[in-house]
């Protein structure tokens, strides 16, 4: 399909979402980008944020990703994140309980412990999508 951009949207645990759609918002680090079809090629980092996929004018899946790169080719974009979860399969309680058990763990750890920064980076990424699935 001529007319139609190829997306892949990947996590290290799955891909998420391929296939053919009109055009994807994505949330580069130097602003948020769009990609139609014919799009001329470049590679950026990603923001933790929301990436919106468009049929026509009408958003049909949105996906909340952690970082990441993204990569336009003749071929199509691919998504590459840290993590992603899709939006429409997200539940706002079983995430409040994962801030909370990350924040329970944060606790735990002595001040110069190397570990907090991941907790931090999870607890970042968990309340932004936490608070995505309000708007």
């Amino acid at each position: 399909m001529a007319d139609k951009l190829h997306f892949s949207l990947v996590s290290p645990a799955r891909e998420l979402f391929s296939g053919e759609v009109d055009h994807v918002i994505a949330p580069g680090t130097e602003g948020e980008f769009g990609v139609l079809v014919n799009h001329a090629p470049f590679m950026t980092t990603l923001k933790n944020g929301v990436v919106r996929v468009l049929e026509g004018d009408v958003v049909r899946y949105r996906f909340y990703v952690r970082g990441g790169f993204a990569d336009v080719t003749p071929a199509g974009l691919t998504i590459l994140a840290e993590e992603a979860r899709n939006l429409s399969d997200a539940n706002a309680q079983e995430i409040d309980v994962e801030i909370e058990a990350a924040k329970i763990k944060l606790l735990e750890l002595d001040a110069g412990d190397s570990k907090r920064a991941v907790y931090e980076h999870q607890i970042s990424y968990l309340e932004g999508l936490r608070s995505a699935l309000a708007n």
